[in-house]
């Protein structure tokens, strides 16, 4: 069975994998493993839930949310993204767009601001994009909404 280590890292569950795929060929998918939760303010499930949850982690995801939502992407096309956030308040965000046979694809990273994750999503996205991102996934879209600039 192949997961994406991202997952399994982000679940906790390190220890049940046995061999890593290099992240730079094989990037996971956009918020792979991040599990989130919406409750509306005021509630008992928001009180109890309060104290939950992981800032860095949340820093991670919505860089890698920002990147897919620039190239419009979603759980069905051939876009993988991964970020890390470093001790000195850095975040690195390395992403990838593929063709889905596999002939073309481009990659990006960058790194930025744990405080500002979207503005690091998406000059990402942007380089994707400089680099034919949109020609590759308007190949691959079957109909879906072409990716505009923002």
């Amino acid at each position: 069975m192949v997961l994406a280590a991202a997952g399994l890292n982000r679940l906790g569950l390190s220890n049940a994998i046995s061999e890593h795929l290099p992240l730079d060929t094989f990037p996971p998918s956009p918020g792979q493993g991040a599990l989130g939760v919406e409750v509306r303010e005021g509630s008992e499930a928001a009180r109890l839930l309060a104290d939950t949850g992981n800032h860095v982690l949340d820093a991670e995801v919505r860089a890698e949310r920002a990147l897919l939502a620039v190239l419009h992407g979603g759980c069905s096309v051939p876009i993988g993204a991964y970020s890390n956030a470093h001790r000195d308040g850095t975040l690195t965000l390395s992403a990838q767009v593929s063709a889905v046979d596999g002939s073309r694809h481009v990659t990006a990273n960058a790194s930025g601001s744990l405080r500002d994750p979207e503005k690091l999503g998406c000059r990402v996205a942007e380089e994707l994009l400089d680099q034919g991102a949109e020609v590759i996934l308007s190949q691959s879209a079957r109909g879906r909404r072409r990716p505009r600039r923002s």
